[in-house]
């Protein structure tokens, strides 16, 4: 399975990922007063410092993320990421699909993109035929 094609589209969906969260931790580190307005309703604590620490700790998952030696450590640590997202938006009742799920999707392709670049994470997790 380790054919050209398959590579690029891992690479593609890893780069799309890392883009994301890219764009996720800089606006964080950014704490724009709409972000922090918002914060009571979802249960966060509406402060620049604490926005500033969420974007620090996406950064640093990311930067694990984007480097290959430790490609699966922050692949865990991104999904965490995500799971505290989703905890969030279930704990409010978002709408599920556009909103809820939406920490799942990306993790399909943080982990999608890793899988399909990754032989030994194949032979952990074989698609079985």
């Amino acid at each position: 399975m380790d054919t050209p094609r398959t590579l690029w589209i891992g690479r593609v969906l890893t780069g799309l990922a890392i883009l994301f969260f890219l764009m996720d931790a800089g606006g964080k580190l950014i704490a724009p007063a709409a972000m922090i307005a918002n914060s009571p309703p979802l249960g966060l604590p509406a402060t620049v410092d604490f926005y500033r620490l969420l974007g620090a700790i996406a950064l640093i998952c990311t930067a694990l993320y984007a480097w290959p030696r430790t490609s699966v450590l922050g692949a865990v640590l991104l999904t965490g990421y995500l799971g505290g997202a989703i905890a969030c938006q279930l704990r409010v009742g978002s709408p599920l699909f556009s909103h809820t799920l939406f920490g799942l999707y990306i993790a399909l392709f943080v982990w999608g993109g890793l899988w399909l670049r990754d032989a030994r994470l194949r032979a952990i997790f074989p698609v079985i035929r």
